[in-house]
């Protein structure tokens, strides 16, 4: 989990790439400028011809603090960056460099990224079943309704476990609501 920063490349175009892929790109400068527990986000339009991150990059984010990285695009030195203990999200390995398709652009702006919109400083929850992108103002709404949801399918859980069906608990019918309600008070009065 952490804070969106966010970078947006744009398709390669040989007089653009002269210009902004060289050099102190705009790629170099998020990675050199992220923050501990802070999750690059590079919006690379699906595009998985090509890497958008590689292995010294990727080490520089995690030196620097970075929590994760994510792209919708492909990821190069695949090896050496899935065995990091910064976690890397993406579309798919491939060999390529970036300039094969990209342009790297621009920096801390909205982006699109797996069909989502990512702003900078959105909370970012990433694990092996997926992303969420929090927006920050929901933020408090949605960490109760999560507790609630977690209550519920610990319930729900330790009922199956004692063998009850299914049929009527997952999700709670008015019966079994009300079995709830009761097994969550006598937790409380724990």
């Amino acid at each position: 989990m952490g804070l969106a920063r966010t970078l947006r490349y744009v398709p390669n175009r040989e007089d653009l790439f002269k210009t902004h892929g060289g050099g102190f790109n705009a790629q170099k400068k998020a990675i050199d400028s992220v923050n501990e527990g802070e999750i690059l986000v590079m919006e690379a339009r699906g595009e998985k011809g090509t890497g958008t991150i590689g292995d010294i990059l990727a080490l520089r984010a995690q030196v620097r603090g970075a929590a994760a990285i994510i792209t919708d695009g492909g990821v190069r030195d695949f090896s050496a960056v899935a065995a990091m203990d910064m976690p890397t999200y993406y579309a798919n390995p491939h060999p390529a460099v970036l300039g094969r398709r990209h342009i790297p652009w621009d920096t801390d702006i909205t982006i699109a990224c797996g069909g989502t919109t990512v702003q900078p400083g959105d909370i970012i929850v990433a694990d092996a079943d997926g992303i969420l992108v929090i927006p920050p103002a929901l933020a408090a709404e949605l960490a109760d309704d999560s507790i609630a949801q977690e209550r519920e399918e610990t319930f729900i859980t330790e009922m199956v476990q004692q063998g009850h069906s299914v049929d009527g608990l997952y999700p709670l019918n008015a019966d079994w609501r009300a079995r709830y309600e009761n097994w969550e008070a006598g937790k409380a009065n724990e």
